[in-house]
């Protein structure tokens, strides 16, 4: 029953960040659960704003007046923004979806900001920040962070404190805002959306949407154990007997004195009994 991630998607997890298509591997991951998602026809959708706002500066232009144009072009033209309304609606995951409605989350609409961004120059990458996902460009003396769910905003230092310690619950130094800006890699942030979208799916209690997402989070984080676990709850949601007690034994082999190793053996002699009956 295994999902396998298609090849191209690992391909892009491999690649030094600059270098990854993050839009295509955003658009892989809503084709996870929706084979009718057509992957290259979005990303045609997404090269033609690119060379609209391509049309709007140069450039050779200053990175600030650049920055100011891309937020101009999404989000005042186009109106890209936050579907703060319905926040959790899997949709403002998809990012074929945002594409066509221009809501969606932090991690989504960042992903668009990014990918059109690279398109005039800028040097625009990820940041997994905790809470809310962040985009930096790398200016001559520094970096600046910007917002795309907020309709581009420019952070300053003590902005990204506060935001951190409300994230945290902690008291953060200044001087220790610098270790939490450092660029997300291609792996990190498609395994923040698949666990965003596990979330929305476990929160409803739809099991055979989550089933894909989880058989994906085990495939492309392999040194979460817990993504094993959370996908033998999957399959014993699903009745799906066999692969949950091998999921289960899978966790317990490696974290066997986890908080809820108790509780996962506990399922695991259920398990075993419900597999015995279908022999």
């Amino acid at each position: 029953m295994l999902v396998s991630v298609p090849q191209r998607l690992l391909d892009i997890l491999d690649l030094p960040e600059a270098d990854s298509s993050l839009a295509e591997a955003a658009l892989l991951v809503a084709q996870a659960g929706r084979p009718s998602v057509d992957v290259p026809g979005q990303l045609d959708a997404l090269a033609e704003l690119a060379d609209q706002v391509s049309t709007r500066v140069s450039a050779e232009a200053p990175t600030l007046d650049r920055l100011a144009a891309l937020n101009h072009f999404l989000f005042d033209e186009l109106g890209f923004g936050p579907d703060a309304d319905n926040y959790y609606d899997p949709r403002n995951s998809f990012l074929d979806e945002v594409i066509a409605r221009r809501r969606g989350i932090p991690i989504t609409l960042s992903i668009v900001y990014i990918h059109v961004g690279r398109q005039i120059g800028l040097d625009l990458s990820g940041i997994a920040f905790p809470g809310h996902f962040l985009v930096r460009c790398q200016v001559e003396d520094g970096v600046v962070v910007i917002d795309p769910y907020h309709h581009g905003e420019s952070l300053s230092v003590e902005e990204i404190r506060q935001r951190l310690e409300a994230a945290t619950g902690q008291a953060v130094p200044e001087d220790a805002v610098t270790d939490a800006l450092d660029r997300a890699s291609a792996r990190e942030i498609v395994v923040r959306m698949l666990r965003n979208l596990k979330a929305i799916h476990f929160q409803k209690r739809d099991w055979m949407a989550a089933l894909p997402v989880t058989d994906w989070l085990a495939q492309v984080a392999p040194d979460t154990p817990e993504e094993l676990r959370d996908r033998g709850l999957v399959y014993e949601e699903l009745e799906c007997f066999r692969p949950a007690l091998a999921d289960f034994e899978s966790y317990l082999r490696v974290l066997p004195e986890s908080a809820d190793a108790g509780k996962i053996r506990d399922r695991t002699v259920d398990l075993r009994k419900a597999v015995a009956r279908l022999n």
